[in-house]
């Protein structure tokens, strides 16, 4: 009888114990740091791609590619005056707090947690300001599209990476879209991309999200575009670009019927498709290689190409569809 009671004591102790293991296992893998110089910091919890890489690097068997990295805090602002932004922040504190993120209540107070930076807010207006405090505490920091909401604060934000030594880079994801791998580019000769291309009144027109397939354009075709034209109606843009070699390239950014991103880039050997979009892995790796060892994978001269590009679309616009000269708005830019 006693060997019986003693057995059943047994198994209730160890069921419990396995209980318990289970419960407890998943908190203490979020409890547990990360490792020296792998703690990641986020600025702004107003848009999908914090929470996406926040859920890559904080998983409970993170992918080796990320090298360890971990989020471990983050600061939520974020735009404050755009609706569709500021209002999914109190979501995402939400999101990302039982992945073991600490919440903050100012950039000074991330930098103290962190050893590098995902500037993630959605608003353009704001990343000037905000990467100053990361770059002059010596911190590498991705800066998610559009690295600024004007050319002006693009230059001013690569000047203050030069100052202060700190190399940075932005890219959109669909620089990494499917078709480009392999893709020779002393082999190509044009490129059609599209991608979808809402308007944020606070933005010039492409830079809000018509950027993802201007970097897709891009991408394929290297930096060299001397001159844009810009057909512009309620529901479609079309820029037309002419490099300084003769090849042509245009983005088609669409706001009516059914969206998404690709295109046909034509090269000598023939057309190749772009598409579909192959998500944020890619770009996260790139991030993580980059927080590594300091090495951008995207050029400032190409970025500001990119945003000079998009300027200039907007000036040919204005101008009613006038080719613009990139030189003419770059300068224009320098002198503020």
């Amino acid at each position: 009888m006693n060997e019986h009671l003693n057995r059943r004591k047994f198994l209730t102790g160890t069921v419990i114990g396995t209980i318990g293991m289970t419960l407890i296992n998943p908190l203490e893998s979020l409890s547990r740091p990360a490792a020296k110089g792998k703690r990641v910091g986020i600025i702004g919890l107003d848009t999908s791609h914090s929470i996406a890489f926040t859920k890559m690097l904080n998983a409970d068997s993170p992918d080796a590619k990320y090298l360890g990295y971990k989020v471990v805090a983050a600061y939520p602002y974020g735009s404050r005056t755009i609706e569709s932004s500021a209002s999914r922040i109190p979501g995402y504190i939400d999101q990302v707090k039982p992945m073991g993120v600490k919440i903050v209540d100012s950039i000074d107070a991330l930098l103290k947690e962190v050893d590098v930076v995902l500037l993630e807010t959605n608003d353009g207006r704001l990343h000037l300001e905000q990467v100053l405090p990361v770059l002059k505490a010596k911190k590498r920091v991705f800066i998610d599209k559009p690295i600024a909401a004007s050319l002006e604060d693009t230059l001013a934000i690569f000047e203050a990476s030069k100052k202060y030594n700190v190399p940075l880079f932005s890219a959109s994801s669909l620089r990494y879209i499917k078709g480009i791998e392999g893709l020779e580019k002393n082999k190509v000769v044009g490129a059609d991309t599209y991608s979808p291309c809402s308007l944020e009144k606070t933005h010039p027109d492409l830079f809000w999200y018509g950027i993802h397939g201007v970097e897709t354009l891009y991408t394929v075709m290297g930096t060299g575009c001397k001159e844009v034209t810009r057909v512009h109606t309620e529901g479609t843009d079309v820029v037309v670009g002419v490099w300084e070699d003769g090849r042509v390239g245009t983005f088609r950014g669409t706001r009516t019927g059914k969206s998404g991103y690709g295109g046909t880039v034509y090269t000598t050997d023939g057309n190749r498709p772009l598409g579909p979009y192959g998500g944020y892995d890619p770009l996260l790796v790139d991030i993580i290689k980059y927080f590594e060892n300091g090495t951008v994978p995207v050029t400032p001269d190409e970025t500001i190409e990119i945003f000079t590009f998009m300027e200039a679309a907007d000036e040919s616009k204005r101008q009613g569809g006038k080719p613009v000269k990139l030189a003419d708005v770059l300068a224009k830019a320098r002198r503020g």
